[in-house]
């Protein structure tokens, strides 16, 4: 926007500081900041005002188009040129030829034997439910193997049950961890 270079910001900010002070530098950029803010608002209300002023123009023209397009339709419409061009479609006469063969069409028509009703159709009904899936066959149990030192297991005799495990637990010295 401004073609600032970095080197050259810095050298404004060592001269901002050599002259405003350390002490003043945080108010003073503080309100730099705060008038920075302000006039980037001023510049997107009058770009909206604008925005606004040119939508306004644009529908003007548009209105005034419209306007423009129904007065000439109007205008056609008054004049009776069109009308004086409209003319509606006549029969034409009917001969004597064409009321004979009119009757004799009917008459050929009236020869003509009615068709039969056609016989009422009868639907049967079908089963479309799809045929049921075989159960799957149970699966076997699975057997222990016999332990290595005996053939056969031995089945009346119930295994010892297991004693259920301790959690380990961290051994913490007096003075760490905990303020017991």
């Amino acid at each position: 926007m401004f073609d600032i270079a970095w080197s050259e910001f810095m050298l404004v900010g060592a001269v901002a500081l050599v002259v405003i002070g350390p002490k003043d530098l945080p108010k003073a950029m503080r309100t730099v900041g705060q008038a920075v803010g302000k006039m980037r608002r001023m510049a997107s209300e009058f770009q909206g005002q604008f925005n606004d002023a040119m939508r306004e123009a644009e529908l003007h023209d548009l209105k005034k188009q419209v306007e423009d397009v129904g007065g000439s339709v109007s205008n056609a419409m008054s004049t009776d040129s069109w009308a004086s061009d409209y003319k509606p479609i006549e029969m034409p006469a009917s001969t004597g030829l064409d009321d004979a063969a009119l009757k004799e069409a009917e008459a050929k028509l009236a020869a003509i034997p009615a068709p039969e009703p056609l016989p009422p159709v009868e639907i049967a009904q079908t089963d479309l439910t799809p045929p049921a899936e075989p159960a799957p066959e149970p699966r076997p149990k699975r057997v222990r193997k016999a332990v290595a030192a005996a053939e056969e297991p031995v089945a009346d005799v119930p295994e010892p049950a297991k004693a259920p495990r301790r959690r380990k637990t961290a051994v913490t010295e007096p003075g760490e961890g905990s303020a017991t």
